[in-house]
């Protein structure tokens, strides 16, 4: 797998440099607790982004025409 691109120009050996990094920065117990804050993150930001869409159709949340 040497030159194959993964995630924004990094090959495989600066990914896994990087998780164990994060493994020995933050420990085993606490990468769930980040994971799913994470999640949460993305789950607001994309909820976010739906909300912007609706406002720029000009609906609202119920799906009504805002006057």
């Amino acid at each position: 797998m040497t030159g194959t691109l993964l995630f924004l120009g990094l090959g495989m050996q600066e990914v896994l440099f990087i998780a164990l990094i994060v493994l020995l920065f933050f420990g085993g117990k606490k990468i769930p607790e980040l994971m799913k804050g994470l999640g949460k993150g993305v789950k607001s930001f994309k909820e976010g982004m739906n909300g912007l869409e609706d406002d720029i159709d000009g609906k609202d949340k119920k799906g009504e025409t805002k006057e």
